[in-house]
């Protein structure tokens, strides 16, 4: 059998880092390594380059039942940078200890793309076709992956039903509040929208000693504190309802709809899987003005991370539009709408028997994604996009500050598992 780990840890070994804007390296050997594997397990797959050496891998398992429509397996090879100075262990080193396997991407996601590889080596004989995507660019906006694949290669995936890849699966152990803990498993049936927006403050260039009520500068610092400041309603989703009312039931919890906040509090740890998804957001992140301190420039410019819920994205950019004021003006550095998928499809129910039939204590409930994934470049094909790449978590396990964070690792049982669970469901949805 091939060993998922081994798979992993050589996975990590290559450097595929994405700077952004282009900038990115090692993704042309991490596909030729992953249609190798292919290869070797009698697949034929297809490197596909965007641009120069953005490198994307796609191939076909056939399935026993070709009246079934295909399933879209999907993962991204780059990583976002580490700084080894940071880091214990070499961040693209695979290290295997202390029972975890550490690097940049063990989490994200080079973690599910070797259970993948290694169920395919394995031989695997899913029921239905799987349409398996190795991409890249992923970390940045996609352009060189995903959203290149399916503006130039949409071919490859039609009929596909359904989608899995990153965020959803993994184990959070959550007290109950009869003393028990609870084996929380997430699946993510929906993702914010991202709108990344960049404002621009006009006004009249001027001497910086002398009044200036056209300072483009004050104007855009006004915009920023009135976005930054703003208290978003809460807007209840049907993945984010349905996650509060079945953790609730799970925990033993009282779940208010009318006061979500005090069911959050309510929550414990469970709240941070829908704390952020409860209600829009809007972050300035970044801001550029002026060239000389005693000069009031005529412009003045900044970025905000804008996240949308599922059909409530008009109503933010009309509130963001009052709040920008006079003189400043907004436009789209990226923009994605959010993603949604069934909560109660045969799909999840699928993805919840995969997960019961290794931890037969599982609680099995769907979520919103705070962030966003390549879903936003497959949904708009009419394809069901869900959140699943399993891993068995232990108590305690900062699940959620390893992706993009320091000392990033994977459980190795974690590993064994959610292979386990993964070929038990691509075996037999």
């Amino acid at each position: 059998m091939a060993d998922v780990v081994e798979l992993c840890s050589r996975l990590v070994r290559f450097d595929t880092t994405n700077r952004g804007l282009g900038d990115a390296e090692g993704e042309r050997e991490a596909a030729e390594f992953v249609a190798g594997v292919l290869s070797g397990a009698g697949i034929e797959p297809k490197i596909l380059e965007s641009a120069p050496r953005r490198a994307n891998v796609l191939a076909r398992v056939p399935g026993t039942d070709p009246t079934l429509p295909p399933l879209l397996v999907q993962g991204h090879l780059d990583v976002v940078p580490a700084d080894p100075a940071d880091w214990s262990v070499p961040p693209f080193s695979g290290e295997v200890r202390d029972g975890y396997l550490w690097g940049r991407g063990s989490v994200d996601m080079k973690d599910f793309c070797a259970m993948v590889l290694s169920l395919v080596a394995d031989g695997l004989r899913p029921r239905r076709d799987l349409v398996l995507a190795f991409v890249a660019d992923e970390e940045d906006r996609g352009e060189w992956g995903a959203h290149w694949l399916v503006a130039e290669h949409r071919e490859f995936f039609d009929g596909c039903a359904a989608a899995i890849s990153e965020s959803g699966g993994y184990t959070y152990h959550v007290p109950a509040a009869d003393g028990r803990t609870v084996h929380l498993y997430p699946i993510g049936t929906a993702e914010r929208g991202t709108a990344h927006l960049r404002l621009t403050a006009r006004g009249r260039a001027g001497h910086g000693s002398r009044r200036n009520d056209e300072n483009a500068v004050v104007r855009l610092v006004g915009a920023l504190h009135r976005i930054a400041a703003h208290r978003w309603p809460v807007r209840l989703t049907p993945a984010v309802e349905a996650f509060l009312v079945r953790t609730g039931e799970a925990l033993g919890i009282e779940v208010d709809l009318s006061d979500v906040d005090g069911t959050l509090a309510r929550l414990g740890p469970a709240a941070s899987l829908a704390e952020n998804t409860v209600r829009a957001s809007s972050t300035p992140t970044m801001i550029d003005a002026g060239y000389k301190v005693n000069v009031i420039p005529s412009v003045a410019r900044a970025q905000v991370d804008v996240r949308t819920l599922p059909g409530t994205e008009e109503d933010v950019l009309a509130t963001i539009d009052t709040l920008l004021g006079p003189g400043v003006e907004r436009e789209f550095v990226s923009h994605m709408p959010p993603v949604q998928a069934p909560a109660d499809s045969p799909w999840f129910t699928a993805m919840a028997g995969a997960i019961r039939a290794e931890d037969p204590e599982a609680v099995v409930v769907p979520y919103c994604m705070g962030g966003g994934t390549d879903a936003k470049a497959f949904s708009p094909l009419g394809i069901d996009c869900y959140g699943f790449a399993p891993l068995w978590l232990p108590a305690g396990f900062p699940y959620r500050a390893m992706a993009h964070g320091v000392d990033e690792r994977v459980p190795v049982e974690g590993l064994e598992f959610g292979k386990r669970v993964l070929g038990h469901l691509l075996s037999t949805c």
